[in-house]
């Protein structure tokens, strides 16, 4: 937790959910009053953050319609979820994603469908009798 909170972290994180912008959540916050709520309450949210005590607000649900009829539900959080979300992200990544086998795409940063195709082709084309897609 230590790591997640580093003021290092939390700049790269705010800055991430800054540029993706994004709709507010429950509490109505937008990105743009983030920094400002931040200067005010950070110091409760990180004690709160270190001693687990830290309850992430409930997700705003979003009916979006469906070309084909019908709705997708999209659950929005809050801004404030939002980054925190980011800071623990950037750390479990470090973290993780170089344990991963060079040969899984999902979800990864720098990785795409696109590549995986690719990869899969090329192991169709060297003769490779199975090519595995979970």
């Amino acid at each position: 937790m230590e790591r997640i909170v580093a003021r290092e972290n939390l700049k790269k994180a705010l800055d991430r959910v800054k540029r993706n912008k994004g709709a507010a959540g429950v509490d109505g916050m937008t990105v743009d009053d983030l920094p400002a709520y931040l200067k005010v309450n950070w110091l409760a949210i990180r004690a709160q953050l270190l001693d687990g005590t830290y309850k992430p607000q409930p997700v705003r649900r979003v009916e979006i319609p469906k070309a084909s009829g019908g709705v997708r539900l999209l659950g929005i959080p809050t801004v404030l979820d939002r980054f925190i979300q980011q800071a623990v992200l950037q750390v479990l990544q470090s973290e993780w994603d170089r344990t991963f086998s060079e040969t899984s795409f999902g979800f990864r940063p720098g990785r795409s469908a696109h590549q995986a195709v690719a990869k899969a082709q090329t192991y169709i084309a060297s003769r490779h009798a199975v090519v595995v897609d979970i």
